[in-house]
Formats: C-alpha cells, structure tokens, sequence
C-alpha cells in the first residue's frame, strides 16, 4: 500500500491550461520596454553552489559572490517633428522647427546641443537665432519654455525619456520662391562620444564605467525650410469710345481703363491694393469701378472699391500665386 505524503492528502501536478499561458504572454506585451536595457549603476550578482555526498550524507556548499556593475550605455537619437518643410518667405524672423531628443542609453545623461545650418543640399543657409527647451506641452511659447544656453542648461534625461527642442531661425532677404534651407540638430552625450564600443572608465552612472553606444554618443536629424514667395505684376491698358462711335480721344470722349494684377510664385500677397489716380484733363466717371465684373460703389463701405475725388482704390485682400484679379473703372476726355 502507498503512503501519503506527509501533511495530508497526496498532490496531483497540472500542466499549466492554455488560457493561463495567454495571460503570461498578455503580461510579457504590456511591460514597457527599455532602450538599453538594465539601468546603469545595478548590480549583478551570482553564486554557484555544489552538492555531494562524502559518506556522510548529502552536503551543499557555495561558492564566493561575484558582483558585476552594470556599465552606462551612451545613445541619443534626434528626430525632427516637422511632417514637411517649413514654410517661409524672405526675410522672415522667429521661423520655427521642432525636434525630439531621446536617450536611448540605460543612465541618465546631459545632452549638449548645437545646431549645423550649413551643411549644403540646399539653396540657402538659415540664421539660427535661438534654441528653446520645451516645457512639455509640445508647443512653442518663448514666454513659457526655456531659453538654451549650451554647457549652462543642457537637458538631463532618464532612459527611454524624450523633451522636444524647439531651434529659431531667420530666413535671408535674398531667397527666392521654392528655396530651401536645411537646419541640422545635433545633441552629444555630455559624458562623451566616439566610435561604438569607445569606454569612459568610472564616468558611467553609479560608478562604472560609461561605453559609447550604437549612435556613437550623438545624433542628429534634418529640420527644413521651403520658401513660398509670391511677386505681383500689373498690366494697364486703355479703351476709347468716343461721341461720335469712333475710337479717338478726343473730348468727351470716354476712357475705359483695365488693370490686370497676377501674382506668381508658391506663396501669397497679403492686403493687395491697386490705386490709380485719375488723369488730368480727365473727369473720373461715376460709379464705374469693377472688380472681376462686379460693380463697385464710390464710397468707402463694405466692397472693395472707392474713389476720394483724386484717385480709385480696390483693395483685393490675400491673393495666392496663379491668381489674377482684374480693376476697370473710366475717365472722360474734358
């Protein structure tokens, strides 16, 4: 007959059901993950143990402790948050792009950042004016976010950690429509860079060493801007219907004039105006303003023309380049 086991009843081992296991890997998924792994400054430790028996029955013993110290990994990566270029036009100032900084090593570390404007594959060199450290709401307030100071205030981040970095930059008067200029971010680790592998012996968090990553200690992204400038050109020209059906100017004869405005390039003309005074030995007819065909009124109210008894206005707001807009009014010969 078969003896229980001591404590009671005998125990009979399951293999683990199916769902059981779906809830371990559900588990595994949801656990964050971590750039670089362990953190800087842990210890790993291990003993060995061997058990014999000498006669005198089974014994254990272990052998020394050895403690490793987990070394600083030095990784950053830089990305740019832009989805497209930037758009600006000439001469403009306080243009902005943003980035990402995110370190990808196991410690905490600063990170040193400068910028490259002048790197070439494009048409112009932004001015880089300012650098702000973001304060984490993802958007730019100089008033609100940290202005940077290189070596002063260089960001510190935790692993896994991101801060965005917002550079500012003044586009030259000189561009042309459809330029581009390329800013370069570059954040360093502040421990150091070089070659994947290079060690900084008892620089790492905690103590140990810190060892250059994959990215070599640095990284760096594209930020860029495209010029979207727009020029106007006018086109005037004169019809004449004189009394007698004719076309010759003589008096009383009537003067139709047409201004045609186009605007090229890629960008807009904000408050566009076209005036014209009204020429001498001529009588500005009443009431003959058009824009587009539509008639106008002669005071100033709620359309787009006026006459002030010396010159016609029509004021055509925000035009985009490949956009005319064509102003007729008349005159007649005294």
């Amino acid at each position: 007959m078969m003896n229980a086991p001591v404590g009671g009843a005998r125990h009979q081992l399951r293999n683990p059901s199916i769902s059981t296991f779906a809830l371990i890997a559900a588990l595994a998924l949801s656990m964050p993950a971590h750039a670089a792994g362990t953190r800087a400054g842990s210890t790993i430790s291990n003993t060995a143990s061997a058990s014999f028996d000498n006669g005198a029955g089974t014994q254990t013993i272990d052998s020394n402790q050895v403690d490793l110290l987990v070394d600083e990994l030095l990784d950053v990566t830089v990305d740019s948050n832009d989805p497209a270029d930037v758009a600006t036009t000439p001469g403009a100032t306080n243009q902005l792009l943003t980035f990402s900084v995110t370190n990808n090593g196991n410690g905490e570390e600063a990170f040193a950042l400068s910028t490259i404007a002048n790197g070439g594959g494009d048409n112009f060199d932004p001015v880089v004016t300012q650098i702000y450290l973001d304060n984490g709401d993802g958007v730019f307030d100089a008033g609100t976010d940290t202005l940077y100071t290189a070596g002063a205030n260089d960001p510190v981040l935790d692993p896994d950690d991101s801060i965005t970095i917002f550079v500012i930059a003044t586009t030259p008067g000189t561009v042309a429509d459809g330029d581009r200029g390329i800013v370069s971010l570059v954040a360093a680790a502040a421990t150091g860079t070089g070659a994947p592998g290079t060690s900084f012996a008892g620089a790492g968090e905690g103590g140990g060493d810190a060892v250059v990553g994959a990215t070599g200690g640095d990284g760096q992204d594209n930020g860029a801007f495209a010029v979207a400038a727009a020029t106007v050109s006018l086109v005037k020209s004169a019809v004449i219907l004189d009394p007698f059906g004719g076309t010759e100017p003589v008096p009383g004869a009537t003067i139709t004039y047409t201004i045609t405005a186009t605007v090229a390039g890629s960008g807009s003309l904000n408050g566009l105006t076209v005036t014209d005074n009204i020429p001498a030995d001529t009588s500005y007819v009443a009431g003959s303003i058009t824009l587009g065909g539509s008639t106008l009124s002669d005071a100033v109210d709620g359309d787009a023309g006026n006459y002030d008894g010396t010159r016609i206005a029509v004021a055509l707001g925000t035009v985009a380049g490949g956009q005319t807009r064509t102003v007729t009014f008349q005159t007649m010969i005294d």
